[in-house]
């Protein structure tokens, strides 16, 4: 038998097939992506859960004339295979292929571009704003999760968009977990809409004996009066302006169709409640649905992952698990230290602490701003909170660190995981600007370890008495130490240290890409040409003893970091010496001004230029003009 994806290539491809046809299309569509994601990995477990209700939209509503949008992209493979992508789907997250995530400017049917969560109503509701404004009647669907759900700004967005009555369709898609399970009050309310069957009941039983018309009529003449009596969950969306509907199937093809029709005629702010299972139709994702968020390469017939790791102490950690196994040690010697993550405690390691200290441990769901704000009140209460989050997430939490934290001097510490390029995620979870953002705050401690034994003893020097807001970035990815589990020692706060002594160039390095640098300047030394080659671990406050030497002492400097060059640690440098006079020329290395696209990390650093090679480089470039 012919496949029917094969003939599909667009949506309205996809509208010419019978609704009894669209089962056997799901099966098709799931597999397609199972054996794809099995040999290019991605995000592969959400984008199973939403293959029916991606199918139900494209063939119900006219994209791309009506608006669907996409919270977070990490559901959104099947969008992307049925909106014209099929062919190029094996790019997937590859240097110059496809986005991971909806990208407006990769497809018109990426209608905004996501990565982050709990934005899709906020922009849905700009966009329906503007089709009442130029009089059109085009439909706006955002689908968002529940996990996405417990982010303040979709609050934000469905208080705004029911005030206003706004003409569009929210689609809660209610997996009960984003990366790892759900946590909080909205959880266990959206629970219990799913387990009760009273009022869905009563509807349908309505429904049935008036027929279509005169129930939305009834519906309508009733307002909120039935939910109230019969559901008394039903009054959290309903009292913000929206019409809910649901909880239905999100696996049910047919139940889809029929309710999305009825919604497309139906006009207001609309909310439909869809429960589906992460990893659905792949028996390792549905039973493990944390490990397979984004499982790497698999044996798509035994579920066998590739390049599964394997523990050896002889080899350098992650920069994650030293994270959680140091906390560890320090919540021991300290009953202070609590930690704190927006929905990432096993991406980050923290973990490995609930294990040990469950009642220290603290995720508040997606919600960084929160995160932030709740550990200052710790800090304020006396505690030690460590708030780890990742640098990109960080950005939405700006506000809340200058005002809640660095205002009030707070000891609070933040550990900023995935730190410079990540690699295939790209642009949206690039975490490039941390560096420079936290650089322009008062009262901030910003520091990168070079290596693990770096990044532990930074740690137990941010929860030394009187540390003040102490920032901790570092990388996605292996270390470079084995034995890096030694006795703590207080780092100076604001001082560097001199790895190799030189007469011709410095090099000033910042973070992990100083392990480039010192392949780099061995390289150099070969070639003749004196290298000083100094860690400067701190950002802010920078070590002046270490520039004024350099200042001084050389014409030429080279300064290596993996965030952004406008506003970091060389251009912190190049700042110093033009306010004292020295005639030092400085050679910013780092990420450019621009958003940098999806590749592996080694592709895109050396892209960058600020790899091994690319420091080489510079070097011989300036030892050149020396």
């Amino acid at each position: 038998m012919e496949k029917l994806l094969s003939d599909i290539n667009v949506p309205e491809d996809l509208r010419k097939l019978k609704v009894e046809q669209l089962e056997r299309l799901s099966a098709e569509l799931r597999e397609f992506i199972i054996d794809k994601c099995s040999a290019n990995p991605g995000h592969f477990g959400a984008s199973l859960g939403t293959i029916e209700l991606t199918i139900a939209i494209h063939y119900v509503f006219n994209t791309p004339y009506d608006k669907l949008i996409w919270d977070v992209g990490h559901q959104a493979y099947a969008h992307k295979i049925l909106t014209g992508r099929k062919n190029a789907f094996d790019l997937n997250r590859k240097y110059n292929g496809l986005s991971g995530f909806p990208k407006m400017t990769e497809s018109e049917y990426d209608a905004f571009g996501v990565g982050h969560a709990s934005t899709s109503i906020s922009a849905g509701l700009g966009m329906a704003v503007a089709a009442r404004l130029n009089s059109e009647d085009r439909k706006v669907i955002a689908v968002i999760g529940d996990g996405s759900f417990s982010g303040g700004m979709a609050f934000e967005g469905l208080n705004n968009a029911g005030w206003q009555n706004a003409d569009m369709l929210v689609i809660l898609n209610d997996n009960n977990i984003a990366i790892d399970p759900n946590v909080g009050a909205l959880k266990k309310y959206l629970t219990n809409i799913t387990l009760s069957g009273k009022y869905n009941r009563l509807k349908k039983s309505i429904w049935n004996r008036l027929g279509e018309s005169k129930f939305r009529l009834a519906l309508k003449r009733l307002g909120n009066t039935v939910k109230s009596a019969v559901l008394s969950e039903g009054n959290l969306f309903e009292s913000m302006g929206f019409r809910y509907f649901g909880p239905i199937d999100g696996h049910d093809i047919n139940t889809l169709v029929k309710t999305l029709s009825r919604l497309k005629t139906i006009k207001g702010a609309k909310l439909l409640h869809v429960v589906t299972k992460k990893g659905k139709g792949y028996k390792p994702a549905e039973e493990n649905q944390t490990e397979w968020h984004a499982p790497g390469t698999f044996d798509k017939n035994t579920g066998k992952k590739f390049g599964s790791p394997v523990v050896d102490h002889s080899k350098p950690a992650k920069y994650q698990d030293v994270f959680g196994e140091t906390i560890v040690e320090l919540a021991g010697m300290n009953p202070k230290i609590l930690g704190i993550t927006p929905a990432m405690a096993t991406g980050c390691s923290l973990n490995i602490m609930t294990e040990h200290y469950p009642d220290r441990v603290f995720d508040v769901g997606i919600a960084e701003a929160h995160a932030v704000t709740f550990s200052a009140g710790l800090a304020a209460a006396g505690y030690m909170p460590f708030c780890n989050i990742y640098s990109s997430f960080m950005q939405r939490a700006f506000d809340s660190v200058i005002h809640d934290v660095a205002l009030q001097n707070l000891n609070v510490v933040f550990c900023l995981d995935r730190g410079g390029i990540v690699g295939e995620d790209g642009p949206t979870h690039h975490g490039v600007f941390d560096l420079a953002y936290f650089r322009l705050i008062p009262n901030m401690t910003v520091s990168a370890p070079m290596n693990e034994t770096e990044l532990r003893n930074m740690m137990y020097t941010a929860q030394l008495p009187a540390a003040g807001p102490f920032s901790i970035r570092y990388p996605r990815g292996n270390g470079v130490v084995p034995n890096w589990k030694i006795p703590f020692e207080k780092i100076p706060v604001g001082k560097g240290r001199i790895l190799k002594e030189g007469n011709d160039i410095a090099v000033l390095s910042i973070g992990h890409p100083g392990n480039f640098a010192a392949e780099a300047v061995e390289r150099a030394e070969k070639d003749g040409i004196s290298v000083m080659h100094c860690d400067m671990r701190f950002v802010k406050p920078i070590d002046e003893e270490i520039l004024h030497f350099v200042g001084k002492t050389f014409k030429h400097a080279v300064t290596v970091e993996d965030g952004v060059i406008t506003g970091g640690m060389g251009s912190a440098a190049a700042d110093f010496f033009a306010r004292h006079g020295y005639d030092c020329r400085v050679e910013m290395l780092g990420v450019p001004d621009r958003f940098i696209q999806q590749g592996t990390i080694r592709e895109l650093q050396a892209k960058c230029g600020f790899d091994a090679e690319g420091i080489y480089n510079a070097v011989l470039k300036l030892a050149k003009h020396a």
